[in-house]
């Protein structure tokens, strides 16, 4: 059979790949635009774009004394979800691969969080954290210990919010690595174990080592998911006490929806920010980051 024709050939590929175009077209790139553009403009009491005003929405946000905060929040939250979730899952992986009865029943239980949607786990949650029935202060209370406001204490909001993402990403995680050491050569692990490595020292030298690839995956994709979270704080917490667990996500929402507000050029202007904060932070672990990724 004869190869087709170059323009033949050209043809074709262009007609594979010409529903993944438009569909990025009409779901990335168009709204991107529409974002860009209601950022340099202002709106009505409707939301309707009015008179352009060039960057006037974003030296507001920059002079607004609240916006370090929301940065602040960010970053906290960011860190409080992504690293504990990441390093947990791997404890939890190098942990299965112990030979120990019913390892498959374990697997099974801690890949469990991964089938719970957003929502679904911010109820459960709520009832955990309930000050009053709540499972957490229960346990607190047979232990002597007093009670607390996981939800409505300043100091404990965030940490509450972040430990719900902790556990609802946890799954997911575990499922990644879990494939990931399954990829791994058995031999290679019983050479390993020949020369006297075993427990931490086979996990330090040779498993998390050939992990790494996944590891760096889910340190991107928990990062990007971190920022975007918005589910567990709307249903947790509302951005409060005040302002305490208001991520720039959520302070978009409030720009653009909550209290009754219509202010899409201000709530723009921050997904702008936003979009750059998670170009950045992924640029920055592709160049630090990959550097140490031991790819077979």
């Amino acid at each position: 059979m004869s190869p087709l024709p170059r323009r033949s050939a050209s043809g074709l590929g262009w007609a594979f790949i010409l529903p993944s175009i438009v569909g990025f077209g009409l779901f990335i790139f168009w709204p991107l635009g529409q974002s860009v553009s209601l950022s340099l403009h202002g709106n009505d009491l409707f939301g309707r774009p009015s008179a352009y005003v060039g960057p006037l929405n974003f030296t507001e946000m920059f002079a607004d004394p609240e916006f370090g905060q929301v940065l602040l929040v960010t970053l906290g939250f960011t860190v409080l979800s992504v690293v504990p979730a990441v390093v947990g899952a791997l404890f939890v992986v190098l942990l299965l691969e112990a030979r120990i009865r019913g390892v498959r029943f374990l697997r099974t239980v801690f890949a469990l969080p991964f089938a719970f949607s957003v929502a679904t786990a911010s109820v459960v949650f709520a009832v955990i954290y309930n000050p009053a029935v709540g499972i957490a202060n229960a346990a607190l209370g047979s232990l002597g210990a007093d009670r607390v406001d996981w939800l409505t204490d300043p100091s404990m909001a965030l940490v509450s919010v972040a430990a719900t993402t902790v556990w609802m990403n946890l799954g997911y995680n575990v499922l990644v690595l879990s494939a990931g050491v399954g990829s791994i050569p058995a031999e290679v692990v019983e050479a390993a174990r020949l020369d006297g490595a075993t427990g931490w020292k086979l996990a330090r030298g040779v498993l998390i080592p050939l992990l790494s690839p996944q590891l760096f995956f889910l340190v991107v994709v928990s990062t990007i998911h971190a920022l975007q979270s918005f589910g567990q704080i709307h249903i947790l917490t509302k951005g409060g006490p005040n302002g305490q667990t208001t991520t720039l996500v959520y302070s978009i929402y409030e720009k653009a929806f909550a209290y009754g507000s219509s202010d899409f050029g201000g709530a723009s202007a921050r997904a702008i920010v936003l979009l750059l904060i998670v170009l950045a932070c992924t640029a920055v672990q592709f160049g630090v980051l990959e550097r140490r990724v031991h790819y077979r």
